[in-house]
């Protein structure tokens, strides 16, 4: 019966009923934020980022860098639990397929969309991908295995909507390895810089695919709920056990980055290697320790593992506000992991006259309404794919 509910229900209400005004006075203010922050990107290209952001030759990854590894580390995270269900054949993850891709999708264009601010010539970067590739960079290997993913995607959501799972199963099957790919070398990206000790190991690939699930669980319980909430309708016991699955995985994925987190602190701070301890001070007890304990330690981890635990992974509710914490927290420990990968000059175990122990950052007006203008759009993505899509409704749920 409520599975019937759930697909009558549509036609009765949410979206295109009586919130009608609400919805569009929404979707009007997010995309004014997003134009105004489009202008102060362009308004960045034209006076040079070196006088509209915060970064400087010391410290040249800031805000929109975090921003924009917040956003793909999400995308990747909704594709891998999206995936377990339509692709490896667990019933319980089915249900959340559709919007777990769409917002897989969405989530990765705004990051694309801050990136491209962020990057001083962006045209260069999508011609010479393909003029002129070097295979020996990272970098590259971003650039186009996410392009590769996004794509895949793309694919994996038209066919979702046709009905043709099978096909989508496959697609998603190569979303998840490109996906993997790419996420795994954007950890590379960190991890294989030698000369940020903070940074530098293996750790990073696998911290990020890992971290990258967890984000993951956390934005399908809320945007699921959020999803229902506007819309005005009721879930169905399919959709509400398989978020609960979703819950269950998220609480073991927390423990996980607990676990991994602590030990990367014990490694760091043992001996007190040039540069690492240094790092980790300055989160432990230094100028990013509030960023540390409040918002990677209790938003991030904290909170939500109590949450799911406290209702036994049954209130949805609850699990939804856990999770927004969550999403909260998550991009704090983006911001983090960026910012004070580079804050420790390289030659500071020196002692050099005039050298900072700690190089100073502080994001400018443009990085923050650049930023700003990437989840407004992820939002209106959002809204658009709940009227579009009529609530990304299937068979399943």
């Amino acid at each position: 019966m409520n599975a019937i509910l759930a697909k009558v229900l549509p036609q009765e209400g949410g979206l295109e009923g009586s919130s009608s005004g609400l919805y569009n006075g929404v979707i009007g203010l997010m995309g004014l934020f997003t134009l105004v922050g489009v202008a102060f990107g362009v308004h960045a290209m034209f006076i040079g980022h070196e006088h509209a952001y915060g970064v400087t030759r010391e410290v040249p990854w800031g805000l929109m860098l975090a921003a924009y590894v917040f956003f793909v580390v999400t995308s990747t995270g909704l594709c891998l639990v999206s995936s377990i269900g339509h692709v490896f054949g667990f019933e319980a993850f089915k249900p959340i397929a559709k919007r777990s891709v769409y917002l897989a999708i969405a989530t990765i264009v705004s990051g694309f969309m801050v990136i491209f601010f962020e990057i001083e010539n962006p045209w260069r970067m999508a011609v010479y991908n393909v003029i002129s590739p070097n295979l020996s960079s990272n970098i590259w290997w971003m650039g186009t295995l996410y392009g590769a993913y996004l794509f895949f995607m793309l694919i994996e959501f038209a066919l979702l909507q046709a009905g043709k799972h099978r096909l989508a199963g496959m697609c998603g099957l190569l979303g998840v390895i490109s996906g993997i790919a790419a996420h795994s070398n954007l950890g590379a990206v960190f991890g294989l810089l030698n000369g940020r000790e903070y940074w530098h190991g293996p750790y990073m690939p696998i911290y990020f695919i890992v971290s990258a699930m967890m984000s993951g669980c956390a934005t399908v319980i809320f945007f699921h709920w959020l999803g229902y909430k506007i819309n005005g309708w009721r879930m169905s016991e399919q959709l509400q056990e398989s978020l609960r699955s979703v819950a269950k995985l998220g609480a073991l994925l927390y423990v996980v980055i607990m676990f991994f987190t602590t030990w990367k602190f014990i490694a760091g701070l043992s001996g007190q290697p040039p540069g690492e301890y240094e790092a980790f001070m300055a989160l432990l007890n230094g100028p990013f320790a509030h960023n540390f304990w409040y918002g990677e330690v209790a938003l991030g981890l904290v909170i939500p593992f109590a949450i799911i635990l406290a209702v036994r992974a049954r209130n949805l509710t609850a699990m939804a506000i856990g999770s927004a914490a969550s999403i909260v927290g998550i991009f704090v420990m983006r911001y983090d992991l960026v910012i004070v990968g580079q804050i420790i000059p390289g030659f500071h175990e020196l002692n050099i006259v005039g050298l900072p122990h700690i190089l100073p950052y502080a994001p400018t007006l443009h990085e923050w309404m650049v930023t700003l203008s990437g989840f407004t759009f992820c939002g209106i993505l959002f809204m658009m794919g709940e009227r579009l899509f009529r609530g990304h409704l299937s068979e399943d749920h």
